[in-house]
């Protein structure tokens, strides 16, 4: 079936019931009063602090959406871009477009206006819908994609050279478009980093997206009882995908636009959240603030939080053994996913095995795995490159065959480019990017191992380890550390606790920095190269990305 039935069903039985809520902290300063009691102070303002939407709202918003689509002759087929920050209107809107039987073009809100014109003529796209942070990198594209005929505005104060989405879908039928939508219909092309510099479209089908639903809803048990916290970007497979969850169970999702621990500790407690998906340095702040007395826990009701999982990078040990520690009671998963396999949860660890931290886990529901040497035949020992197989795999890179042909094979294998390997119980453990794997003096050295140990130094809040050049060695192991606030760290201090690894694993040369973290979570290495490898090596090794997206 196609995605949009589900919303259809909760529809039919849950059409009065809470579907999303939008936390905004940013519109101001709240008083010391509920959320809820300030949002009726505020329920006559533009721009509230909390706004919501039942499914019957959220239905009839799709719906205008889909038939505002219709009267400006988008056909099925047609691809329709988003690019909004997270906002009530993000969900309905990419539904509206799935409604009248379009594609569905998420874009990353940190694009550069000359990405966000590559992604539009890569996919095709013939409408864009976009928001007030973006008005002058579109207005400064937009003579540059003639195919794009339409351009609708999210916000106030709509710029001269789009429409108001707000205005016009207010007369738009509000009655559900009849247009023939199958379950092997093309439904959204997401993005990923290539190698050549630019994001690769990522097609799917009705079909696979329906089968991410159905993993969140197999891994993590969610009923319509379950409240989701959402806070990564909408565009991103994560979030969207564990969303999913809500629309297959029928329950409510938060939708929060901040990521400061105070504000989540108070969402969960006010919204009643029971489900949270956090990024490491989101949980990692959110367990400074607690031990540092900045969040005192018995302010906040959190009884009913239940589960808290974490995806799109490896997890360190060290973490999940904190929160264990002053969260008993959590639940804990890890999943894992490419934008390639729809997403999260291809791999996960499971709730019942939080015993296994350190590993992404096993084959998840409705999916194959297996671990491939280079010639791609199977192995049961060592390290080798991770395969996946199932109904949530890409159709295509699309407009690109050969990328598709290099990682998609006639079996329906999908070739992650992770390294990972078994241990004796059958689980598995992500050792690195195929790409990011260091050779130094023939050895293999592979940056994760050495993270999830530096970041078990308590002085340490974040650390990226990379290969810089080196004529002796071709490359030597480097580490970017950044040090917890009022913590100090010296290079000598971190030889000395690295004395535990082998040799060939320790790092050979110390930064001290930041760490960059794109908006999904993951290390943003190729920028780490750039600045400490040089324009010209970075070139020669093909590691040049625009954006570490989803890989």
């Amino acid at each position: 079936m196609p995605i949009t039935e589900l919303l259809t069903r909760n529809v039919t039985y849950f059409k009065n019931d809470i579907a999303l809520v939008e936390i905004n902290p940013e519109v101001k300063n709240i008083p010391h009063v509920t959320w809820r009691e300030y949002s009726l102070i505020e329920s006559n303002r533009t721009g509230a602090f909390r706004k919501q939407l039942t499914w019957g709202e959220f239905d009839i918003k799709a719906n205008r959406f889909a038939n505002l689509l219709l009267t400006r002759g988008v056909k099925k087929g047609d691809k329709v871009a988003i690019l909004l920050m997270n906002c009530i209107d993000w969900l309905p809107i990419y539904f509206g477009i799935l409604k009248m039987g379009a594609i569905a073009v998420p874009l990353n809100f940190r694009y550069t206006a000359d990405e966000i014109a590559y992604c539009l003529k890569q996919s095709d796209s013939d409408v864009l819908v976009f928001g007030p942070e973006f008005i002058g990198r579109v207005e400064e594209i937009l003579n540059q994609v003639p195919k794009v005929k339409n351009v609708f505005y999210v916000g106030d104060e709509c710029p001269s050279f789009a429409d108001s989405y707000e205005k016009l879908i207010a007369y738009c039928s509000s009655t559900a478009p009849s247009v023939y939508i199958t379950d092997e219909d093309d439904g959204a092309i997401y993005f990923s980093s290539g190698t050549t510099g630019f994001p690769k479209a990522i097609l799917h089908s009705h079909a696979s997206l329906v089968h991410s639903a159905k993993v969140e809803h197999a891994h993590h048990g969610q009923t319509k009882d379950d409240v989701f916290l959402c806070i990564p970007p909408l565009y991103h497979t994560g979030a969207k995908m564990h969303w999913f969850g809500s629309l297959y169970s029928g329950g409510k999702a938060v939708i929060l636009r901040g990521v400061s621990p105070e504000w989540i500790i108070r969402c969960v407690s006010e919204e009643r959240c029971s489900i949270v998906w956090l990024l490491v340095p989101w949980a990692q702040d959110i367990l400074d603030a607690i031990e540092s007395g900045k969040i005192k826990l018995s302010d906040y009701e959190l009884s009913q939080w239940r589960l808290m999982h974490i995806g799109a990078q490896p997890v360190p040990p060290t973490l999940i053994k904190r929160w264990k520690e002053i969260f008993p009671n959590h639940d804990y998963d890890t999943n894992y996913g490419l934008s390639e396999s729809i997403g999260p949860g291809c791999v996960h660890l499971g709730i019942e095995n939080t015993h296994k931290v350190g590993a992404i886990g096993i084959a998840g529901y409705g999916w194959e795995v297996r671990i491939v040497d280079e010639n791609r035949n199977t192995i049961t020992d060592g390290v080798g490159e991770l395969a996946v197989k199932g109904p949530g795999v890409m159709k295509c890179y699309y407009k690109d065959v050969k990328a598709t042909e290099e990682v998609l094979d006639n079996e329906g294998w999908l070739y992650t480019g992770d390294m990972a390997e078994y241990d004796s119980d059958g689980f598995i453990y992500l050792v690195d990017r195929k790409k990011d794997v260091i050779i130094s003096g023939g050895e293999n050295i592979y940056p994760v191992q050495i993270e999830d140990y530096l970041r078990s130094n308590n002085a340490i809040k974040d650390v990226a380890v990379i290969g810089l050049p080196d004529q002796r060695l071709g490359e030597i192991a480097t580490a970017i550390i950044e040090v917890k606030p009022d913590f100090k760290l010296t290079e000598e201090e971190v030889n000395e606790f690295c004395m535990a690894l082998p040799r060939y694993k320790r790092p050979r040369k110390i930064i001290f920095a930041d760490v960059p973290r794109n908006p999904t979570g993951k290390i943003e290495k190729p920028v780490l190269r750039k600045m400490y490898c040089g324009e010209s090596v970075v070139a020669q090794q093909n590691e040049i990305h625009i954006n570490d997206l989803n890989k």
